[in-house]
């Protein structure tokens, strides 16, 4: 029972309080911000409400609308290089992962000489890094209350940075801003979300009764609220549902662990580009039910909260059914779930299992069960 649970100091969750930007920045000490986010974004006026609420209360705000996802380190630095020449003085991620994963580097870096690749790892990163906020625009990665950014190498590899450092100040929850969200871009990160719950709720390694608790309720609330989003994206009640599932996931695996399913989703996100949602999306089911025979006691245990009304014969039987209803929420999402149509072949599945098992196996070290090369490339296999 030993651990130490990390959180943001403040967590805001609240219709329209993205109009509290500006002064939540002049509460922080910050004259100068940088937004940083993408250029979807962008083009749906988020970026310029955002530099609205700035310069209301006072706040000088530059927009950086860059960011790719999986963002590579020339995204990074570029960045960096323009927050030290505009003198800024507070960063704002603005968006999903990759916004808020590259702000978080951004704040750090403004004040560091270290290397992108010299922070890569656990406690690692050194220095002080300006003010940090976060604000999601989709409810998936969780990003907003972590302490890692993951990044893309010049290599093409993903490399994860864990730091307390990372933690943003604020993060501000503004269910309004995921109103415009289309259903491809809803379901990618909820079905993230539910993954991170999932893996948080059964790590070996830093399992901890608060991840579990917080587990417990994100997939809870997670899951009822899906289709709901899919089918009526303008329905605020579900959607504020959908973003505080995905920050008390988020809180969850960060301070518990993820495990096989990220494993086998970074080289769909770094070859092929097929984003993070997604790519997890793709391989949870295989990688869950492989896992079975050695997580079948919690999988029943979220079987009997997202599917209460069924009765069971055996941890065994409520576990297969527990994996059969996230395979259907994907089913049910309009992704795709062949990787074969986004442009993976049979070629290149030894690759991505070598890179699994030989430079992410990390995260097979906190999978419930342990997994081999000829297995990886079978999960990879099934879902072709």
């Amino acid at each position: 029972m030993s651990m130490t649970f990390l959180t943001p100091p403040r967590i805001i969750c609240e219709p329209g309080s993205i109009s509290q930007l500006g002064s939540l920045c002049s509460e922080l000490g910050g004259s100068k911000a940088m937004v940083i986010t993408d250029p979807r974004l962008v083009k749906l006026g988020y970026g310029d409400v955002a530099i609205k609420m700035l310069e209301d209360a006072g706040v000088s705000g530059l927009l950086y609308d860059k960011v790719e996802a999986d963002p590579p380190y020339s995204v990074v630095l570029d960045a960096v290089a323009a927050a030290k020449h505009n003198d800024i003085d507070l960063v704002i991620g603005l968006g999903g992962g990759s916004s808020i994963d590259t702000a978080k580097v951004v704040a750090l870096s403004v004040n560091s000489d270290q290397s992108l690749d010299d922070m890569v790892g656990t406690d690692q990163a050194t220095g002080s890094r300006l003010p940090l906020m976060a604000i999601p625009t989709t409810a998936g990665t969780g990003s907003e209350v972590t302490f890692v950014s993951v990044l893309t190498s010049e290599e093409g590899l993903k490399k994860a940075i864990y730091s307390p450092k990372l933690l943003p100040d604020i993060a501000l929850l503004d269910p309004e801003l995921t109103l415009d969200m289309p259903p491809h871009v809803t379901a990618a990160p909820a079905l993230d979300a539910m993954v991170h719950a999932v893996e948080a709720y059964t790590s070996r390694t830093r399992k901890n009764p608060i991840s579990d608790a917080l587990a417990v309720k994100a997939i809870e609330m997670l899951c009822a609220n899906f289709k709901t989003v899919l089918e009526d994206g303008k329905n605020l009640e579900a959607r504020i549902a959908m973003l505080l599932g995905s920050t008390l996931a988020g809180m969850a695996f960060v301070n518990s662990s993820v495990a096989a399913v990220h494993a086998l989703s970074y080289p769909l996100g770094a070859k092929f580009h097929i984003p993070h949602g997604h790519s997890n999306a793709l391989v949870m089911g295989p990688v869950f039910r492989f896992n079975i025979p050695a997580a079948k006691t919690q999988y029943a245990e979220l079987a009997a909260i997202v599917i209460p009304e069924r009765q069971f014969n055996s941890d065994e039987d409520a576990a297969e059914a527990f994996v059969t209803y996230l395979d259907n929420l994907l089913a049910d999402s309009g992704l795709e779930t062949r990787m074969s149509a986004l442009g993976v072949s049979e070629d290149d599945i030894p690759d991505m299992a070598h890179e699994v098992t030989e430079k992410i196996a990390r995260l097979i070290a906190t999978n419930p069960r342990d997994m081999n090369f000829d297995e990886v490339c079978s999960m990879y296999g099934s879902v072709l």
